[in-house]
């Protein structure tokens, strides 16, 4: 394997499915029973998870943005619930700690705990994003890789790779496969936001950014093949 700990991004909506809102609980079984291929082949695997398929605090004018983040905090929390209940059914041991103080339902993040755990050969799963408003859960899949010492930050998308422009807005896009920090902050790719493109690039963590759709890749990225779009 090329790398032996990953941070795995997964965005809420991968966990709705066709659904596009909620939970489609039976896409989450096949996004769990993908990442259990890759753990049982000895890789120690985080993840941070996202909420916009239940709340996206940034998109509603109307709201404090605190109170707005702290509901997609809990957003975050209810999808790592969904995603640990799917390891547990495929017999894969997993944890889900939390950034927000939540006794009775999750573990209170701390950072040589999860480093336990992954020793352990158990998955964990961080809900709450950093737990601070203002920071999106991709700067929280930055941050966390940088402490539980991740070699990777694994970004699973809707779309095979970087493209120079919509892929499904123009049929002349070019797909990108390799960028680097400087070009991604300067360009203003979205790839990730800025604060968690600066954190990898400060932590020299590279990005990768895949299909999270199709079945295997997320194996083929660990093994180090040519799949989807790599920063560094």
């Amino acid at each position: 394997m090329k790398y032996n700990r990953i941070l795995l991004k997964l965005s809420g909506e991968a966990l709705a499915g066709n659904k596009k809102m909620g939970i489609d609980f039976d896409r989450v079984l096949e996004l769990a029973e993908e990442i259990r291929k890759v753990k049982e082949s000895g890789v120690s695997i985080g993840i941070v998870v996202g909420g916009g398929n239940f709340f996206r605090g940034r998109a509603n004018k109307h709201m404090d943005k605190c109170s707005a983040d702290h509901i997609g905090m809990l957003a975050t929390t209810m999808n790592a619930l969904a995603l640990q209940d799917a390891f547990r059914q495929i017999g894969c041991e997993s944890r889900v700690q939390t950034g927000v103080e939540m006794r009775q339902i999750a573990e209170f993040y701390i950072k040589n705990r999860a480093i336990r755990h992954m020793e352990k050969g158990r998955i964990v799963i961080f809900g709450c994003g950093t737990g601070s408003p203002f920071f999106s859960t991709d700067t929280a899949a930055a941050l966390r890789a940088a402490e539980i010492n991740a070699d990777v930050v694994i970004k699973a998308t809707n779309v095979d790779a970087i493209y120079d422009k919509d892929p499904k807005k123009y049929d002349d896009a070019v797909k990108i496969d390799k960028l680097s920090y400087i070009d991604v902050l300067n360009k203003k790719i979205s790839v990730m936001d800025s604060t968690a493109t600066t954190l990898c690039m400060d932590n020299n963590i590279p990005i990768v950014v895949f299909d999270i759709n199709k079945h295997g890749n997320l194996m083929k990225v660990v093994e180090g093949k040519k799949i989807g779009t790599i920063v560094e």
